[in-house]
This record gives structure tokens, C-alpha cells and sequence, in this order.
């Protein structure tokens, strides 16, 4: 049934052939090395991972009922005070803030203890211009073609668009990658258990001290913006950026929009 095909619909075939083929190829390889993977896993149980001779006591602060419904109201109460934050001063925060606010970040739970995440600060003011003309450029795109009318009018009530004058304005930028990988010193990939997860929660961890220290911050995901940021920062492939917050003093005219979060009963289901 082929007998009338030319030559160029032969070889159009062939190609198609050998394209399948490449694709089944692949997809074995890949099969294969998820299945070894798993099987080194296997053989080094998670004792391996931490052996017995590197445990040591653990005694946490304990508190009396009284101090610890005082220690959490309070807690709450500082945390519920943190706000989104577009409008910043430029005036200088201390280095060792920053400092101190990374490492809590840096204490965050994490899948086997990779501790998959890289936190890229920010305070030169060429390089926050660059950040800035990579976002804006992108956003610009997202507002007028992918994001969708629906999703622009959801944010005209925070009065959003893609400029973003918070990015040269703040003092410092963190860029919070998630690695999802490893590289072992002899280049080869290291397995990172549940790299999104952990660095979203060490995300958290880092909102939560920098609202501790008295700054504010603005939480963002520059859509579309990742690899380009990757590469400005000098990040590696394995490395996918999560969010990117500007962080400072707010300006003195700053304003937030009148937000409320939901009661109790919202968010919380109790078995007693």
C-alpha cells in the first residue's frame, strides 16, 4: 500500500520511526534509573542517614500552661499584625538582621535533612534594577496575554499591575530557590525528598522572621520570570526559584488593603 509513496514521504516515515524509538529509549532509561534509585534507597535504610553515634539528648523548653497559652497568644497576635507590603522606605537595614532572618530560615524541616533551598539576598542596587526590568517585562505579558481577564479583575481590588517599584525601592531582595536536586562532590545527583514541600515551609519560617524583626515584606512569584532570575543570580539548573520577597521598612504613607482573615471555626476541624 506504500507503492505510490515518494522518496520524501519515506523518509518523512522513517524519521517519525526513528523518533518513537528515541522516545521509547528514553522513557526505558528513565524507567530504569528511578528503579535503581529506588533500589539504592532500599539498601541504605534511614539509620544510614543518621547513625546512632551522632544522636545526642534533647531537652526542649517546657513551659507551664499559663506561659505557654501567653507565649502563643502573643505569637499569634505578632504574626496576625504581618501585612503584605507594597510600599517600602529605602532606609538601610542592619546586614546582621538579614543575617539572623536567613539562618532561621535555614532551621526549617526538611525531607531526609537535604535541606533543598538556597537563599539569594539582594542589596546591590544595579542588580535589583536588573530583577526589576526581568519581572516587569514578564508581568507586563502575564497581565495582557496569559493570564486571563478573570485573574486581572480578581486583582484590581489590590490595585496590582506590573510595575513594580518595590523591587529597586526595599532595601534587600531574597530570592528563595528550591533545589531539586543535589550534586555530590564527584558531580553526581543527590536525591532531594520532597524538595517543593521543604522549601515551602522554610518559606514560611522566613515570613515568620522577618515579621519577628519588625520589617515588613511582600510575598511574590515572578510568573514566567525563574529561569532568567536563575541565570542573573548565577544559580544552577537544579535550582528553581519559589518566591521572591522584597524586604524593609515600610514607607511612611504606606497603606494595605482593609483585608480580613477568616474566624477560627473557617480554618480549623476538631476531633475531641
Amino acid at each position: 500500500m506504500f507503492d505510490n509513496l515518494s522518496g520524501v514521504s519515506y523518509g518523512l516515515l522513517a524519521g517519525i520511526l526513528a523518533m518513537l524509538i528515541h522516545l521509547v529509549y528514553q522513557k526505558i532509561t528513565e524507567l530504569k534509573r528511578r528503579k535503581d534509585e529506588l533500589k539504592e534507597r532500599e539498601s541504605h535504610p534511614t539509620d544510614d542517614l543518621f547513625p546512632k553515634e551522632d544522636f545526642i539528648p534533647y531537652h526542649p523548653s517546657r513551659y507551664s500552661e499559663e506561659e505557654m497559652i501567653k507565649r502563643s497568644n502573643d505569637f499569634y497576635l505578632s504574626m496576625n499584625a504581618r501585612r503584605s507590603v507594597r510600599f517600602f522606605s529605602n532606609e538601610d537595614v542592619p546586614d546582621e538582621v538579614i543575617d539572623n532572618i536567613i539562618r532561621t530560615a535555614g532551621t526549617s524541616p526538611s525531607g531526609a535533612h537535604t535541606e533543598p533551598w538556597t537563599f539569594v539576598v539582594i542589596k546591590n542596587k544595579l542588580l535589583k534594577a536588573k530583577v526589576r526590568e526581568i519581572i516587569e517585562e514578564e508581568e507586563e505579558l502575564n497581565y495582557k496575554q496569559r493570564m486571563g481577564q478573570k485573574w486581572v479583575d480578581d486583582l484590581k481590588p489590590l490595585k496590582t499591575n506590573w510595575i513594580k517599584e518595590y523591587l529597586t525601592e526595599a532595601p534587600y531582595l531574597i530570592l528563595v530557590f528550591k533545589q531539586t536536586y543535589g550534586i555530590t562532590e564527584d558531580g553526581q545527583k543527590k536525591t532531594h525528598y520532597y524538595n517543593e514541600i521543604s522549601a515551602s515551609i522554610s518559606c514560611g519560617f522566613l515570613l515568620a522572621a522577618i515579621q519577628n524583626a519588625g520589617l515588613v515584606a511582600l510575598t511574590s512569584t515572578p510568573l514566567n520570570a525563574g529561569s532568567k532570575l536563575r541565570n542573573l543570580v548565577g544559580r544552577g539548573p537544579n535550582e528553581k526559584i519559589v518566591i521572591l520577597l522584597p524586604v524593609g521598612y515600610p514607607s511612611k504613607n504606606c497603606q494595605v488593603p482593609n483585608l480580613k482573615r477568616k474566624p477560627l471555626n473557617e480554618i480549623m476541624i476538631k476531633f475531641d
